[in-house]
């Protein structure tokens, strides 16, 4: 399945879901061993490897991070060659002063927000959904 790339569809239909829990964002060396299972995401970058995980692994690892983040997803099953969904949310979630990050999955996009911002966010992004 493809996905949606309309987005007017892409908006109507994003539904924000507010994911359980903290999350960090924490940069490892290649010579740290972590399970997979526990990373939500990853990107490899030249200073090292990105990985985003739940603030409660990242304390029993005793990795370093400055962020604590809500995890919002957003369900509607969107393309990847969709084109303005991640502008549109994230000009809305800017007007209410709200830091986004956001990784587009195959299926989903996700947007982490400071903790305290998520039911603000949530509120955001819900109202976008019902315009």
């Amino acid at each position: 399945m493809p996905g949606e790339t309309n987005l007017t569809e892409l908006l109507k239909t994003m539904h924000p879901t507010l994911n359980e829990g903290d999350y960090v964002f924490c940069t490892i060396s290649s010579s740290i061993t972590i399970d997979h299972d526990l990373i939500i995401g990853s990107f490899k970058e030249k200073e090292g490897l990105t990985i985003i995980l739940s603030k409660d692994e990242a304390d029993k690892l005793n990795l370093t991070y400055s962020y604590i983040a809500t995890w919002i997803t957003l369900t509607v099953h969107s393309s990847l060659e969709a084109v303005g969904l991640t502008a549109a949310f994230a000009t809305e979630l800017s007007k209410n002063g709200i830091s986004c990050n956001v990784v587009a999955a195959y299926y989903h996009d996700h947007i982490f927000v400071a903790k305290k911002d998520a039911v603000k966010a949530m509120d955001v992004l819900q109202k976008m959904a019902d315009k």
